[in-house]
């Protein structure tokens, strides 16, 4: 009895960790992976940025570390941001989290659109969203605007993710 119940238990554990993972998985070709991209933005300011993505906490939540441009007057790159991707079982939707170096939190909603992930967050009083569109297993082409009713409205940025190594 007893080797039956912990062998239940042991299951309905398993199922609740596949389920998680099942939800964030629309991040597998990212993790273990590190990502760059440079371009510049709508106003010609420059736009470079390195982030590498790998699973926390027994594959419970997505954490990105991001390289990017710390100082605009010298394009110092540096340790830019500290970012978390967690399925919310309660709602049914993935949050994210994203620490910068200046002690700002951007948060918002990630949604998997086939391959792509579309991220939406408020950013002053803005609703903003990013786009990765994935082209192959190592490029992802990403747009910064504001989207509405399936089409952009204005367009802030758009580069291209390149795969740098693989962890």
């Amino acid at each position: 009895m007893k080797k039956t119940l912990l062998t239940l238990l042991l299951f309905i554990s398993s199922a609740s960790v596949f389920a998680q993972n099942e939800q964030l998985s629309i991040f597998s070709n990212l993790v273990n992976r590190t990502w760059k991209a440079e371009g510049k933005w709508e106003n010609g300011k420059p736009f470079i940025q390195e982030s590498s993505f790998e699973y926390g906490a027994n594959g419970k939540v997505i954490v990105v570390k991001t390289k990017g441009i710390i100082d605009e007057k010298t394009a110092k790159v540096g340790d830019r941001n500290h970012g978390i991707r967690q399925f919310e079982k309660e709602n049914g939707i993935i949050r994210f989290w994203e620490f910068d170096y200046q002690g700002n939190l951007t948060k918002g909603s990630v949604f998997g659109l086939g391959r792509n992930l579309m991220y939406q967050y408020q950013y002053q009083n803005f609703r903003v969203t990013d786009l990765w569109e994935y082209i192959d297993e190592n490029t992802y082409k990403l747009t910064v605007g504001f989207y509405e009713n399936n089409n952009w409205k204005q367009i802030f940025l758009q580069t291209t993710f390149k795969a740098v190594e693989k962890k």
